[in-house]
Formats: C-alpha cells, structure tokens, sequence
C-alpha cells in the first residue's frame, strides 16, 4: 500500500526518480504523486510548457 505522504521527483541531472526531495532544488522536478508520473516528468512539463505557449499565442 503506497504512503499518501510519499512524494516522488524526476532528478534531471541524473533521469533517476527520487522518493522525497533528495537532490538540488535545480535538478528537481515535481513533486509528484506516483512514481510513474515522476518517470514522465519531462514529457509531461513539455506538454504544459507547449499548453501555454499555445494560450499566449491566442491572447496576442
């Protein structure tokens, strides 16, 4: 049974999930609240990034 508290970080230096906070802030991504979400870090921060990319360009 999996910890509600636990959270899970995408290290970006490294590619490695972390459980808990355990590298520099700067290499961090997350939290997140599955591993298998923390995996898909940078795919799923590339889809946000390119959401909002998208809603400036139609505000302009």
């Amino acid at each position: 049974m999996q910890e509600e508290s636990v959270q899970y970080w995408f290290n970006s230096q490294t590619g490695q999930v972390e459980v808990g906070p355990q590298s520099l802030a700067l290499h961090r991504l997350g939290p997140f609240k599955t591993r298998e979400e923390a995996e898909r870090a940078p795919e799923i921060i590339a889809a946000r990034a390119a959401a909002w990319r998208k809603e400036e360009d139609e505000r302009d």
